[in-house]
């Protein structure tokens, strides 16, 4: 770990800094000196404490969207504060393999040459799959470049790279041992499009526009009527369910009813399920289209009934074989009304539809022969390590929503069927034989074996990756090190599907340890009016366009200033704007700092020799220190950004370098004192600013400093140092000029305009800074021809200002009194309705509040409009 070098800012250092901040000129070659250093690798031979964190592998299909750019900035301020602190540092980072998207981005590249994926054959396909990974894939690496990223590049990881693909078939195998991996035909999400069960996550639901129909089932006292939006399936029903204690079905339960179109009777059967108050309070039950259905068919023994194949098409025979699902949906209605069964339609109707996040394509429940966790000892071991305190989710409130998720967690469909991904280690034999092989295990052989053709789910190698990128299942030193990690940073929204998969992974791999200590959950960006970003919304930002114009220092400092915990971020380009005008100001401030020989070199002053301003400054230095510290242990970005933000630019930029302009003017060891002090304030404030903020204060470190970089450099520590007396002090001075300034605006002068003034001082600390409260205020000193026109009384101070021919009085007072008069009526109006008892027995608390606030303002309003009227002369 770097020290701070004891160097003093000169020329040679100005000359590194040009006069206006370009960052398209700095960030680039910054960021290629660190990785060419190694400031971002990870020794696991080191003695430094580790600190680890695993990147949420983005696609390989991806590219850089705001969301990244906001979960990294996060990740990249932690690691980076963790570096200087002292720790070995681990930021892993890494790709997914995005079995469907990615195998559907090659299908459509085949497309446009006029072939397939059958064309190609397997083996070639998934050859054709690496080759395209290997010149298309992949360009979010050169991208979180650009954001500054400082991940471990040399210990970068594919989910489909020769160790990860190791791991993934130990843990199946380990699974399939232990009996938690087994294979079953159940209900799951499929796309006809894509041709393969999909994970929950990626169903997009939105609200379609359908038709309701209500079908009359049987006939006479006999009769009971359901209700469906999809009247394509009722070919498959095999039940008519009804709850058990709706004494209006009772009388029915056990019988048989003869479903129309088919000529096949099926049982009404009574299962709580069922809600006796939705619609008729009878339900048709189709076991193999429904999960409902199939939980319902389990309980009573009912037969499943398939009558769409993996395209959507009807099966069944009769006049609806191989139509489409929707055409049949039509047709069939067609049939009923024929029939005289339609005995109600509602269209449109609109209501959720489960739609494929790939292609759109409306997904379809469907009986399948699938792989399947049993997740039942899996998840309860995720869900205990949370309420044991092994594990800490920040923000708690978010706990309840992770154990309503592993509490009732059902099985998991881990296969798919796509040719893209980790292919299933079981071979079938020729007799019904099934072997599950390991990845030092040869697979049978000889006539009639084969592979099984399906995929696994993305989520189940993802699932493991907290630790197969450290080399599981060999023994390695980085996994003796690094694991288990220290935080996982994610989104609130993969909660349920990652996070609790690795959870509940590790602990089953890694004998009770979970992946990482604190699950620390961020909420998603959306634009300035909180609407959610899409393409489709026309609101989607690339956040290299905001890079470009205004560097990646403002975009980091936007997502950062806006990251509290578990909630979502608003996001506008005037914000970043402001970022890059903070940026800008951070340059200037360091610039004239070094123009007038601020310095680092030789311990700071005694504090009997420092002013009243340079202790107020170290004091408040401090002060932020501690304050950003407990905040970033408490995953506040939002306000540490904040505190930094304010600290930087009111009391160092806007207030201490002011202060120091005439000491530094006047030279001599006052001069020194303040120039090593400026030196001490920046050098910190550079550094706490630098994880969120690096580029930037990478330039300007090393040019204050002459230290080799701020990314190796320590972090500040709380010295102790307080001066609560020259905080008095310095407050007291602000609030004077303050005060001034403000009336200064009111009564219409220009910022440069100087005004003579008589200070009444005496008695109070201001004594000693009459010089800066003159310069700062824009007041001269009064002279023979001196007349008071004005006087305000602030703090325990007077000041006299002779605004003679600065202002037109006679206009000032009637604007004035204009709004005095506006004031006093808001006043009137809010007291009569807080005296009106029949307002406040039947007004909301929140609207009485408001208009005790009206009379707030109102009575602070009159009173300082009365003194601004006081002060002005005499009418003459």
């Amino acid at each position: 770990m770097n020290q701070r070098p004891a160097q003093t800012g000169d020329e040679s250092a100005l000359e590194t800094l040009p006069t206006q901040y370009t960052p398209a000129q700095v960030e680039g070659p910054l960021y290629d000196r660190w990785v060419e250093r190694g400031y971002f690798a990870a020794d696991e031979t080191s003695e430094k404490p580790p600190y680890t964190i695993v990147i949420p592998p983005p696609n390989v299909t991806g590219s850089l969207h705001l969301g990244h750019a906001f979960e990294h900035t996060i990740i990249d301020s932690l690691t980076r504060r963790k570096r200087m602190q002292g720790y070995e540092v681990l930021w892993q980072p890494g790709m997914d393999h995005a079995g469907i998207a990615t195998q559907n981005v090659v299908e459509r590249e085949l497309a446009k040459e006029g072939k397939s994926r059958d064309d190609l054959g397997r083996e070639a396909f998934v050859e054709r799959v690496w080759q395209w990974k290997a010149e298309s894939g992949g360009q979010i690496s050169g991208q979180m470049r650009r954001l500054g990223d400082g991940v471990d590049w040399s210990r970068e990881r594919f989910t489909m790279d020769e160790g990860l693909s190791q791991a993934v078939q130990t843990i199946f195998k380990r699974l399939f041992d232990d009996e938690l991996i087994y294979r079953a035909e159940r209900i799951i999400n499929w796309c006809p499009r894509c041709l393969t069960a999909i994970s929950d996550i990626e169903v997009e639901y939105q609200d379609d526009e359908g038709e309701l129909v209500s079908i009359r089932y049987g006939e006479g006292d006999n009769a009971i009527v359901v209700a469906t939006t999809r009247a394509e399936t009722m070919l498959g029903d095999t039940a008519v369910a009804v709850h058990p204690d709706d004494e209006r079905y009772a009388h029915l339960v056990g019988t048989e009813i003869e479903l129309p179109l088919t000529g096949r009777r099926i049982p009404i059967v009574a299962d709580t399920h069922v809600d006796p108050e939705f619609g008729t309070g009878a339900v048709k039950v189709t076991p193999a289209h429904d999960p409902n259905d199939f939980e319902i068919g389990q309980r009573h023994n009912l037969p499943n009934i398939a009558v769409l194949d993996e395209h959507g098409v009807i099966t069944v025979h009769g006049p609806f074989l191989g139509l489409d699902r929707f055409e049949a949906r039509s047709a069939i209605v067609g049939a009923l009304r024929a029939d005289g069964r339609i005995v109600a339609e509602k269209r449109p109707y609109t209501h959720s539809v489960g739609h494929c996040s790939r292609c759109k394509t409306t997904i379809e429940p469907r009986l399948s022969m699938q792989w399947w966790v049993k997740v039942a000892p899996l998840a309860k071991a995720a869900g205990d390590a949370v309420r044991d305190g092994q594990v800490q989710i920040h923000p708690k409130e978010m706990e309840s929503r992770y154990f309503g998720w592993v509490d009732n967690l059902h099985d998991w469909c881990i296969s798919r069927q796509l040719w893209w991904g980790h292919r299933i280690p079981v071979w079938y034999g020729p007799n019904g034989e099934i072997v599950c092989v390991g990845p030092d295990e040869q697979p049978p052989t000889g006539e009639g074996w084969r592979q099984d053709t399906d995929v696994l789910d993305t989520w189940f190698s993802s699932g493991l990756w907290p630790f197969s990128t450290l080399g599981w299942p060999e023994k390695t030193p980085s996994l003796d090190k690094f694991f288990p990690t220290s935080v996982l940073v994610t989104g609130y929204d993969i909660l349920f599907f990652w996070v609790a998969r690795m959870m509940m992974f590790g602990l089953y791999a890694m004998d009770g340890t979970p992946p990482f200590h604190t699950i620390a959950l961020h909420g998603m960006v959306r634009d300035q009016f909180g609407k959610k970003m899409s393409k489709s919304f026309g609101n989607a930002v690339n956040p290299l366009d905001w890079m470009d114009a205004y560097g990646a220092d403002a975009v980091r400092f936007t997502l950062a200033r806006g990251a509290n915990p578990g909630t979502d971020v608003p996001i506008g380009e005037d914000w970043v704007q402001g970022s890059r005008n903070f940026c800008n100001k951070v340059w200037n401030a360091t610039r004239f700092a070094l123009m007038n020989g601020a310095t680092v070199a030789g311990p700071l002053p005694a504090a009997e020799q420092l002013s009243a301003a340079d202790r107020w400054i170290l004091s408040r230095l401090n002060a932020t220190v501690a304050e950003v510290d407990a905040l970033y242990d408490d995953y506040q970005f939002a306000k540490l950004s904040d505190a930094l933000f304010h600290f930087a630019w009111d009391e160092v930029f806007d207030w201490y370098v002011e202060l120091t302009k005439p000491a530094l003017a006047a030279g001599g060891p006052a001069a020194d004192v303040t120039r090593r002090v400026l030196g001490e304030v920046l050098d910190v404030t550079l550094r706490l600013l630098h994880p969120v903020v690096p580029f930037v204060t990478e330039a300007l470190w090393t040019g204050l400093t002459g230290g080799e970089s701020v990314v190796i450099a320590d972090w500040p520590s709380d010295s102790g140092f307080r001066d609560a007396e020259a905080e008095r002090e310095i407050d007291l001075l602000q609030q004077v000029v303050t005060e001034v300034r403000r009336f200064r605006t009111e009564q219409g002068l220009r910022d440069g305009q100087k005004v003579a003034a008589e200070l009444t001082l005496a008695g109070t600390p201001l004594v000693a800074h009459e010089g800066a409260l003159r310069a700062l205020a824009r007041l001269t000193p009064a002279d023979e021809s001196f007349h008071a026109t004005a006087t305000l009384p602030i703090a325990g101070a007077t000041v006299a200002l002779d605004l003679s021919g600065a202002i037109d009085f006679e206009a000032e007072r009637k604007r004035l009194s204009k709004d005095l008069a506006a004031a006093e009526k808001e006043l009137a109006q809010a007291t009569a309705k807080l005296g009106n008892e029949a307002f406040l027995a039947k007004a909301a608390p929140a609207a009485i509040d408001k208009i005790r606030g009206r009379l707030t303002k109102a009575e602070g309003d009159i009173q300082r409009l009365t003194a601004q009227l006081s002060a002005l002369p005499a009418a003459s």
